[in-house]
């Protein structure tokens, strides 16, 4: 079932007050791609009072580079690398990007289960649960519009529309490194995480820093430099908070 937050506003003129109610916000069912994908982009983006808020833009514009990640992950493999050493997993389903790995895989909590079937740790389920909760609250507000822009998000995505600009498409040099521009994954920003291999820090001058977590792009490499997919156990992502 199709969760809803249910705005209610007060509109006043004349003297009357008009009790009406405000477009109601949707978050596709889980079990579809479309919610899946919003999830993702909710759960790992901060909301007001969270740490690593900021403002509303700089969570909007989280979103839009974690769905860059996956697109990168997808379908802009550079050259010398292959989709398994990055994204753990040779398919380009949106799904298998998200769940590669399983439950502390390469982005944590989302994972499929037994049956094959999309899942998220318990935890995740309850954030959303009590965001969606919040937003339902009172005057239609930040929360509702994060909701909703995570949800455009994915549907934009999965019909064929990436989020644009790119930030970091156009990155080619973080010293002392050549880079091969976008985005190949993100993890929460503290020093002690990193990808490891050949995933390189994209420092705050670049606006590495979104939502509280750091990206990272790939040091650039020769197309003969295809080397062996790191091992499973390597985290490529998200830590678990």
């Amino acid at each position: 079932m199709s969760v809803i937050v249910k705005v209610m506003c007060l509109f006043v003129g004349a003297g009357v007050v008009h009790g009406l109610a405000a477009p109601a916000v949707t978050l596709s069912p889980a079990a579809e791609s479309a919610g899946y994908v919003a999830r993702l982009l909710i759960n790992e983006t901060p909301f007001p009072g969270e740490r690593g808020y900021v403002s509303e833009e700089d969570s909007k514009a989280t979103m839009r580079a974690l769905v860059l990640v996956i697109d990168a992950r997808r379908d802009r493999i550079p050259s010398g690398y292959t989709r398994k050493e990055i994204a753990d997993t040779l398919s380009r389903d949106v799904l298998d990007i998200i769940t590669a790995g399983g439950f502390h895989g390469q982005m944590d909590g989302f994972y499929r289960d037994g049956k094959g079937r999309p899942a998220m740790a318990p935890r995740v389920i309850k954030r959303i649960d009590n965001l969606v909760r919040i937003a339902g609250e009172g005057d239609p507000g930040r929360f509702a519009r994060l909701l909703a822009y995570a949800q455009q998000l994915a549907d934009e995505y999965l019909a064929g529309t990436p989020p644009r600009p790119d930030l970091f498409e156009k990155i080619t040099h973080i010293p002392p490194k050549q880079v091969t521009g976008r985005a190949y994954g993100w993890m929460t920003d503290q020093d002690c995480y990193h990808p490891g291999g050949a995933f390189v820090r994209i420092p705050d001058r670049q606006r590495g820093r979104l939502g509280g977590n750091r990206f990272f792009t790939l040091e650039k490499r020769s197309s003969e430099a295809v080397r062996s997919p790191a091992p499973d156990s390597a985290p490529l992502v998200s830590v678990p908070n």
